[in-house]
């Protein structure tokens, strides 16, 4: 009798023993450091990988080696709040970024499976991108410079297969360069190119090949100096100079 109990016994320490070695192995909740958390190009991206609806597909546990689930928050070194989000099966549906300041970094909102919106923001609070995903992808894309003017302008069609519209601004609010869609079906566009004055340096025509995977050159391309004269004219086919 007293073998079988400690038979017992044995057993249920092993379990538990691995249970915790298991729990070990999940990241237990930490402060971050400035530097852990802060890309200085790209802002906070770390939980980027946690949002399927832009192409992440990591996980998050909890500290019991669950997937995590509800509301969740991460801290700062100092105390500040770093990241509060809702989190369904380790992955998350909406959540925000802060700066140590304590101004807010990011905001995602996940619409539906499908479809989810990413505002990210300067140090001083105003926006910096506004990204617009559909299927994991990034359709809509727009940037803006620290004084609040539109830096670029990318918007390609549902699928993000080929491009309706790409634009770049100078930071006084001039068009730096435009390339539009003109004709669906075949896929043509008209390019522009900008002095900084407002008077165009280069305009023409390109068509998306499907065969290449490239945008040509097609038609004729004009060139102008800062006063807007015509400097030359060239003519291309298939993105080669005739």
């Amino acid at each position: 009798m007293r073998l079988k109990f400690l038979i017992v016994v044995f057993s249920f320490s092993s379990l538990v023993g691995s249970a915790q070695r298991f729990a070990d192995q999940v990241p237990g909740l930490k402060r971050y450091t400035v530097a852990e958390a802060l890309d200085p190009d790209k802002g906070i991206k770390m939980y980027n990988k946690l949002v399927p609806s832009i192409g992440g597909d990591s996980i998050r546990y909890n500290n019991s080696g669950y997937n995590l689930q509800g509301w969740q928050e991460d801290y700062y070194i100092n105390g500040n709040l770093l990241h509060k989000g809702f989190y369904v099966d380790g992955q998350i549906k909406v959540f925000k970024n802060f700066f140590e300041s304590g101004q807010i970094e990011r905001s995602i909102v996940v619409s539906d499976p499908a479809r989810c919106s990413v505002d990210i923001y300067y140090p001083n609070g105003t926006v910096r991108t506004q990204i617009l995903y559909y299927s994991g992808t990034a359709q809509n894309e727009y940037s803006f410079f620290p004084n609040g003017s539109k830096a670029t302008v990318l918007e390609k069609d549902k699928d993000a297969k080929y491009i309706y519209r790409n634009s770049k601004y100078y930071e006084n609010g001039a068009p730096a360069t435009e390339f539009s869609l003109v004709d669906k079906k075949a896929k043509k566009y008209s390019e522009k190119e900008y002095y900084e004055n407002g008077k165009v340096k280069v305009e023409g025509y390109t068509c998306y090949k499907e065969d290449a995977k490239d945008y040509q050159k097609e038609g004729d391309w004009s060139y102008y100096n800062e006063k807007g004269q015509l400097i030359k004219k060239e003519k291309y086919k298939n993105g080669a100079l005739q």
